[in-house]
């Protein structure tokens, strides 16, 4: 092998930050936006590089002296929260701000936590405020951060409300959702904070989401406590990231969507910033590339598709995932691996297309768990376009669906949602999760590309499917269903 050093680094960010994230990190518009605290909330799809911008900007704010405090995946658990807490019909209290008061709560004693350690030995003032409190209140408390927002749940919990109750407790609830017990503390935190930023970084919510009532409240009061303390505090900024699909199924959150659009970032990836992204990857583990262009890069480790129709390697590769970050590392790491097994150099057709057939039934199986809250067993929908032409006119499209959802298709009990629907919104479903690519007419650019014949849901934001004639089966799903284009897949 030419290159014995090269490799493409870890697809996961908490694993790569060590590996050398940090130097071939690309530097977006978007990055630019979150690192300033213009934008505190990202959406993005999984592998989209959203825990990639929390670890850069993470570390690098330290090395300026900031406190940064993340809250890692393994203090997420929404099977906990259901089996403590009562469901909001068992009393008269309201889940969504409970919880946005639980996660304030949080996060205040999280800032004053991480100041008290760090502050002199002998306190005064503002300090002196912070240190008598956590003294005084939080003293012996050994908590995680969820149990810690459970405790505090509990107590509001435990002051439910029902028509013949005393105003007593209704005087009490409302100092928790309040939050008067430390809201006197606040100038003491502004005047902390104004010398030393704090960030505040809660990633990786979908770990164990299960779409449950107590799973759309914790995220949403999560999202209202964002709002309510990063206006607050001016050197304080709290950030959260959510999966884009998850965002659009808690109702409190997408219908307000139109509310909150200034500070909300969503990640999305073209053809260009994906080839930046593999070429700095590649001039890290291989030095003498650095002074080589992006493309340079790509062709010194790839080479293209010999034969009759010369088939650039980069855009087979590309046009074979839904323009995520982990999907095209994923991709060339596979390739990369079979080119080493094959003794052959540069990366061929053959270790591509090898690679391949892993790749593409690895995706289908995470894109199928990926919307399994959504459309639970959609592996199973997937199977029943297996031997169907890749690309499907609108009639033919809609009679396969229609087979579907009538039941001439077997699917897994899972996905049995699909009967009875009407074959458009299955269409719509399959859109949504990037099986299909729709005919894109008129040509201009889409997603940094020009005049790209058909086009996936993660290239346009405007194309309404219910007015397509023709359809794709995406590049990503072929070599799993182990289809053929009638045509030698003459449109890739």
């Amino acid at each position: 092998m030419r290159y014995h050093t090269l490799n493409f680094g870890a697809l996961a960010a908490e694993r790569d930050i060590d590996q050398g994230l940090e130097s071939y990190f690309v530097e977006s518009e978007a990055f630019r936006r979150v690192s300033s605290g213009e934008k505190t909330v990202i959406l993005g799809n999984r592998g989209s590089g959203k825990s990639a911008i929390f670890k850069v900007l993470g570390r690098r704010e330290r090395q300026r002296g900031s406190i940064v405090l993340e809250l890692s995946p393994e203090d997420f658990s929404y099977d906990m929260l259901a089996k403590t807490l009562s469901t909001e019909s068992d009393g008269a209290w309201k889940k969504h701000a409970a919880y946005a008061a639980a996660w304030k709560y949080l996060i205040f004693v999280m800032i004053m936590k991480s100041l008290n350690v760090r502050g002199i030995r002998f306190k005064t003032g503002a300090s002196e405020k912070i240190h008598n409190y956590l003294r005084d209140n939080h003293k012996e408390e050994q908590h995680n951060p969820i149990a810690f927002m459970i405790s505090y749940m509990k107590r509001i919990d435990g002051f439910k409300i029902g028509p013949w109750e005393s105003g007593i407790k209704a005087h009490e609830l409302a100092r928790l959702y309040k939050l008067e017990e430390v809201t006197p503390l606040i100038p003491a935190l502004k005047e902390l904070t104004a010398k030393r930023r704090v960030l505040i970084l809660v990633d990786e919510l979908d770990r164990g989401w299960d779409a449950s009532e107590d799973a759309q409240a914790f995220v949403a009061g999560l999202f209202q406590a964002c709002l309510a303390i990063n206006s607050i505090f001016r050197n304080v900024r709290v950030y959260m990231s959510l999966r884009r699909e998850l965002h659009d199924s808690i109702p409190t959150l997408y219908d307000d969507a139109q509310k909150y659009r200034d500070i909300i970032e969503t990640i999305a990836w073209d053809e260009n910033a994906l080839l930046e992204l593999v070429a700095r990857r590649i001039k890290y583990s291989v030095p003498e590339l650095e002074r080589c262009s992006s493309r340079e890069c790509w062709a010194e480790v790839f080479s293209d598709f010999s034969g009759a129709r010369k088939i650039s390697s980069f855009k087979y590769i590309v046009d074979r995932t839904l323009h995520r970050p982990r999907e095209m590392l994923q991709f060339c790491t596979e390739a990369l691996e079979q080119s080493q097994r094959r003794s052959a150099w540069p990366i061929d057709s053959s270790s591509i297309q090898i690679a391949e057939l892993k790749y593409s039934s690895d995706r289908a199986k995470d894109i199928s768990s990926e919307f399994r809250f959504q459309f639970p067993g959609l592996l199973s929908v997937f199977e029943a376009f297996r031997g169907l032409p890749l690309t499907l006119e609108r009639s033919d499209l809609e009679l396969a669906c229609l087979g579907i959802c009538a039941g001439d298709f077997h699917v897994s009990n899972e996905a049995r949602w699909v009967l009875d629907q009407d074959p458009e919104y299955l269409i719509q479903v399959l859109w949504k999760s990037g099986f299909l690519r729709a005919q894109s007419l008129g040509g201009g650019l889409v997603a940094g590309r020009s005049g790209a014949a058909f086009v996936g849901q993660y290239q346009t934001e405007y194309l309404d499917v219910r007015n397509v004639g023709r359809f794709q089966i995406h590049p990503m799903f072929r070599s799993y269903l182990g289809t053929k284009d009638v045509r030698n897949d003459a449109v890739l």
